[in-house]
């Protein structure tokens, strides 16, 4: 699975900044009482369309309650205040890491927006220890995701 998410900031270096750490900042109460464990995530796009590898593919990332275990995490900088503000650059880059990674990974199976990760609670790909443990997620925003979907229609292996 690969999970598609934004930033919730609009510049590279804050993103990127928020990766960085090993434990959450102040501003994220609403996963903390889970673990200090850092959100990570496995590439970042910014918005000119730079993607940036920030841990390998194979490595478990915290980007995605309940799928962690089996998703590639994408993130794009932007989306501040639910802003569905991505640029044209970001869908390409996304298309193109999206094609590069199911040719590497033939059994990805699912391509999502972060805000459809509850519709895989009561599958066999869930697996959370806390069954309390969810936040309700906007991002990257339906009309990104519509483009990313448009784009890699193609692909048998990416609904």
């Amino acid at each position: 699975m690969i999970v598609v998410h934004w930033t919730a900031m609009d510049a590279f270096q804050s993103s990127f900044n928020a990766f960085y750490k090993e434990t959450l900042g102040d501003g994220r109460k609403d996963i903390a009482s889970a673990s200090a464990l850092n959100v990570s995530v496995h590439y970042l796009v910014d918005r000119d369309g730079t993607i940036y590898s920030l841990m390998p593919d194979n490595w478990m990332a915290r980007h995605v309650i309940g799928l962690n275990n089996i998703a590639i995490g994408i993130e794009n900088v932007g989306g501040k205040d639910h802003n569905e503000n991505l640029t044209i650059a970001q869908v390409d880059a996304n298309v193109r890491l999206i094609r590069y990674l199911s040719r590497k990974y033939p059994k990805i199976r699912y391509l999502i927006g972060h805000y459809e990760y509850l519709n895989f609670k009561d599958t066999p790909l869930w697996e959370e220890k806390d069954p309390s443990y969810s936040t309700i997620k906007s991002d990257p925003g339906k009309k990104f995701m519509g483009q990313l979907r448009e784009n890699i229609k193609d692909l048998r292996n990416t609904p």
